[in-house]
């Protein structure tokens, strides 16, 4: 039991398992340069670049951009979550030349001594060599929700976690060879592409790139077959086809995610997984916990009031306060009143506290056994002392029954000694958070595993809707979850709730359509948090919590949640507005290229026109309004809306274009200035897309919009840029009619985004 020396610790196999949050920097680099659009944009720029001018060719900046601006965006993003994993990772105690020591997860090496006490995470695998009433929840691996009662001898298993007592055991399996390592090493992975918002996107790509292949295809014969210059013929497919491409989309996505991570760390909070940044802005109901969230950490013992006379009150809380090696809080509270065991108080047998039967209790040999824990699981209606524990609670006490019993096997008659109060101490900034939530429409559940009536107290203290009338757990049904869903619709105060009931509860919520986030500090806390759609942990929670959460707020501030929910929607409102832009371009093109293919007409403009157009309209104004404030609330149907509005603007974009480049075509005017009537057309057309996506019109919003507008009139006015992007608005008609095919086009769209309803003014 003395632990390794530090000979043997400098030579034994550590515990180098892989960090959950970030991948490496090759990653991070592969992902943002080897993709299929920079390949196929790769591609077409070597085409303009050996049959066209090299003007025509800007484009293929697109993937030095992209890959720069995604691995700067992403590098930050994993700066941010290695270090606050660092920050979020619990010390685990080792036993090491006979001492008692803290030493970091990764530190750790086969053949420790490693002491584990309630809540606390195994992260490797080992055997049993002391057990003091330890009980482990092995649930997360084998799915059983019985704690396991483990002996010396038997195996200790990583990732599953204590739930009570204590004891110590040698790791024998450490990094990659450790059980939850080979189970989690891919689920561990850092990732952005497993989430509704990503999963929608792909399919766009998805789509598009079938209709590529043969538009393309389609587009190339027709200008190679109706254009005597190859050169010419090649740069007006390649325009079409760069145009089809959204090679910007997935790039907005990433910085999105990536800033939304940074700003969140800035706050101290720790995103587990990216795709958590998304749950944050679809969450409708927010479970939390009393005890940690609403109520600050720790507590102070109030009153001792003794229900008989004669009896060692005092000895006996010091006692039960002191036979834990690792107290609770509850103990921890009476231990600051009690601190050292009473002499002749040597306990013979003790039972830990744990969630499940909310007492623990020891037998002090020629004292008797005695136990403390909640008065409505250890007193009888109508014994003595009941009636006063259940008014004290109702005044937002803590309450505490300590008991004489008869055995410690839980079938005992408990005789009442005394009523113990305990103070929780209000978080400061709980009621300003709640009204937040409230105004936000997400409704909150307080599901607490303390008497009904306490936490009832604590709800209409903090102004919690319905918070007077607290439902009893105990009393609702365990095999009927439809009507259990139907109690958690109605009610928002639960008490007496077990560690499974609050899991329960989860999927009773999911059940009825709900987006569920469930907070917590507690062991009782894990198996709620794990199927939640979003598990929030405090820092200062166990290490199991920490573990199996998405968001871990390391300040342990309530207050925090307003601005992790506000981030998610940030994210997800801006990330539709870009889209709305990306796929308007992709399908104005689409059909662009499908008319000019079938008609056998030239392309209306080259690939330097695009470039300009799709510059000023879209990757400018995206990169703005991705990272813009926004605390638009998510709304399901993400990509039926995103297609309602960017198919019709994209065919009323493509025919208006089509119209005034025919139009102007068909006259006696050079090619050069027809197609800038039709870059002219697409400006205009593109420009009143972004104004109706950019809306609410805030004043930097205009001020942004209105800047795009100078700066496609000053390619116009300066003979430098007229030049380089191949312009000449020197046709007055062919610039007239491009201006009323713009207005009639602005009209048409506006009239359309109002009958699909796709944007919020």
């Amino acid at each position: 039991m003395d632990g390794l020396t530090s000979a043997q610790v400098a030579v034994a196999p550590r515990n180098d398992a892989p960090r959950r949050s970030s991948r490496s920097l090759w990653a991070i680099i592969r992902a943002n340069v080897f993709t299929l659009f920079n390949l196929v944009i790769a591609i077409l720029w070597a085409l303009i670049m050996i049959f066209g001018e090299w003007q025509n060719g800007l484009f293929g900046l697109v993937i030095v951009f992209n890959a720069l601006i995604g691995i700067v965006q992403e590098l930050r993003a994993k700066a941010t979550l290695d270090k606050l994993a660092v920050v979020n990772e619990a010390p685990v105690r080792v036993r090491r030349d006979g001492r008692d020591q803290e030493i970091e997860p990764r530190a750790v090496v086969r053949g420790d001594l490693i002491l584990i006490g309630p809540g606390d995470r195994l992260l490797v695998d080992g055997e049993v060599v002391a057990s003091d009433g330890m009980e482990i929840d092995e649930s997360l691996l084998t799915g059983e929700a019985d704690a396991v009662h483990k002996q010396p001898g038997d195996e200790m298993l990583s990732g599953s976690f204590a739930v009570a007592g204590s004891g110590a055991f040698v790791a024998t399996k450490v990094g990659a060879e450790a059980y939850a390592a080979k189970l989690t090493e891919e689920a561990s992975k850092f990732g952005l592409a497993h989430s509704e918002l990503r999963d929608g996107i792909t399919k766009f790509i998805r789509y598009i790139t079938y209709l590529v292949i043969p538009i393309g295809a389609l587009l190339i014969w027709s200008q190679v077959r109706n254009e005597a210059d190859f050169g010419t013929a090649i740069t007006g497919a390649v325009a079409g086809i760069v145009t089809m491409i959204p090679e910007g989309l997935v790039l907005m996505t990433s910085i999105a995610f990536a800033v939304g991570v940074v700003r969140l760390g800035q706050r101290n909070t720790l995103v587990q997984e990216l795709p958590a940044i998304e749950g944050l802005a679809r969450v409708d109901v927010l479970c939390v916990d009393k005890t940690g969230t609403l109520t600050a950490g720790g507590m102070d013992l109030d009153e001792v009031l003794p229900l008989r006379g004669g009896e060692p009150v005092g000895d006996a809380l010091a006692a039960l306060a002191n036979v834990d090696p690792r107290p609770n809080p509850t103990a921890q509270a009476i231990k600051e009143r009690f601190p050292s065991m009473p002499p002749g108080w040597a306990a013979t047998e003790a039972v830990p506290f744990s969630s499940a039967r909310k007492w623990s209790g020891a037998d002090f040999a020629e004292h008797g056994p005695w136990v403390l824990g909640a008065p409505d699981i250890l007193l009888e209606p109508g014994s003595e002392g009941f009636e006063g524990a259940a008014e004290l609670a109702a005044t937002g006490a803590r309450v505490l029954a300590l008991c004489r019993t008869s055995s410690l096997d839980g079938e005992g008659t408990a005789e009442p000694v005394a009523l113990i109060t305990l103070k929780q101490r209000i978080r400061p900034d709980a009621k300003e958070t709640l009204a937040y939530f409230a105004r936000q429409n997400v409704t909150v559940k307080v599901i607490s595993g303390d008497n009904p009536e306490a936490v009832s107290a604590i709800a209409v203290g903090l102004d919690i809707p319905g918070g007077e009338r607290a439902v009893d757990a105990r009393t609702l049904p365990e095999n009927d979850p439809e009507k259990l869903a139907d109690i958690l619709e109605k009610n928002t105060v639960f008490g007496r709730v077990t560690p499974v009931q609050k899991r329960q509860f989860v999927g009773a919520l999911q059940s009825r359509g709900h987006t569920v986030a469930m907070t917590g500090d507690g062991v009782n806390d894990v198996l709620a948090l794990k199927d939640a759609d979003l598990g929030i942990a405090m820092g200062a929670g166990s290490p199991a919590t920490k573990a199996v959460a998405q968001v871990v707020l390391l300040d342990n501030r309530f207050a925090t949640l307003p601005y992790v929910v506000g981030e998610g929607r940030r994210v997800l409102a801006n990330i539709e507005r870009v889209s709305n832009l990306f796929l308007t371009k992709t399908f104005y093109a689409i059909v662009l290229s499908l008319l000019v293919g079938v008609l056998g007409l030239m392309f209306p403009f080259e690939p330097r026109h695009s470039t300009l157009v799709n510059a000023l309209t879209i990757g400018i104004p995206a990169f703005f309004l991705a990272l813009a404030p926004s605390n638009e609330r998510s709304r399901p149907g993400f990509v039926p809306r995103v297609m309602r509005f960017a198919v019709p603007a994209g065919v009323i974009c493509a025919a208006a274009v089509f119209f005034s480049f025919w139009a102007a075509h068909s006259g006696t005017s050079t090619l050069i200035q027809d197609r800038t009537t039709a870059v002219i057309t697409l400006f205009l057309t593109t420009w009143w897309v972004l104004v109706l996506v950019a809306r609410p019109l805030l004043w930097w919003k205009i001020v942004l919009i209105a800047a795009m507008a100078v700066l496609f009139a000053v390619s116009f006015a300066v003979p430098l840029t007229r030049w380089f992007f191949a312009l000449a608005p020197s046709d007055v008609s062919n610039d007239l009619l491009a201006l009323g095919v713009s207005v009639v086009a602005a009209v048409a769209i506006s009239i359309a985004v109002k009958v699909t309803g796709t944007l919020k003014t």
